[in-house]
């Protein structure tokens, strides 16, 4: 980009807001197509943001760090998001404490599966051990999972795009998969989706129903502590 543009632009892209404003417009795009297109869950805002945001930093051959100097302050408040997690769980607490034997059952079966199935297929697939390593913490949040990946010899750039990927495509599959399978129960489809897609499952669920959402954040904290014990253990078991 030369001439006045360029000027513009070089002063533009030095400044953090630029990249902050940019995130939040593509996820406004993003909700835009979602609601235009009657929700349907194939058109999740975050992938439509993506997929916007990639193009951009493509076309204006913009670093990732230099991107992420503005998109900071999203990432930031994410822990205040998670926290606030705690209010629709506390107005969901009588059934929370009736369902504590089923999740835990979920919860044992949904993490083993999401680990073993990563490492298993990823190891047919004729993958380096690292990236099998990368790819076995995907169905956990991303700081969680990025820390699982070093401590186990994996590589934690690659397990956040992973991560990303996996909640994505759980979000946009979830509810039509559930819906296949007959599953009516708020409660049971909010766990599953957070379960197997973290963050962006559950905000998926808080989309649907706010049951759904309060029992998807359970199962996205819980899943995280089961996934750090569990990973460690299959990765002695298979050597």
């Amino acid at each position: 980009m030369t001439g006045p543009l360029g000027d513009i632009w070089v002063y533009l892209s030095a400044t953090p807001l630029l990249w902050l404003t940019a995130t939040l417009v593509a996820y406004l795009i993003g909700v835009l197509f979602f609601d235009r297109l009657r929700r349907n869950p194939m058109v999740q805002p975050v992938a439509v943001a993506v997929v916007l945001l990639v193009a951009v930093l493509m076309i204006s051959d913009t670093a990732y760090e230099s991107y992420f100097d503005g998109a900071q302050f999203v990432h930031f408040l994410l822990g205040p998001a998670t926290v606030a997690l705690a209010v629709p769980l506390y107005a969901q607490w009588s059934r929370v404490k009736r369902s504590v034997l089923p999740m835990a059952a979920a919860l044992a079966a949904g993490s083993l599966t999401a680990v073993t199935s990563a490492i298993g297929i990823a190891f047919l697939l004729g993958a380096s051990r690292e990236s099998v390593m990368s790819l076995a913490p995907k169905s956990v949040t991303t700081p969680i999972a990025m820390g699982i990946a070093e401590k186990i010899g994996g590589l934690p750039s690659l397990t956040a795009v992973l991560v990303i990927l996996t909640g994505i495509i759980g979000a946009m599959t979830a509810t039509p998969l559930l819906n296949l399978m007959g599953l009516k129960d708020y409660a049971a489809r909010g766990f599953a989706v957070g379960l197997a897609a973290h963050g962006i499952g559950t905000a998926r669920a808080f989309q649907v129903s706010e049951l759904a959402g309060a029992f998807a954040g359970i199962a996205m904290g819980l899943n995280a502590l089961a996934t750090a014990l569990i990973v460690p253990l299959v990765i002695r078991l298979i050597g």
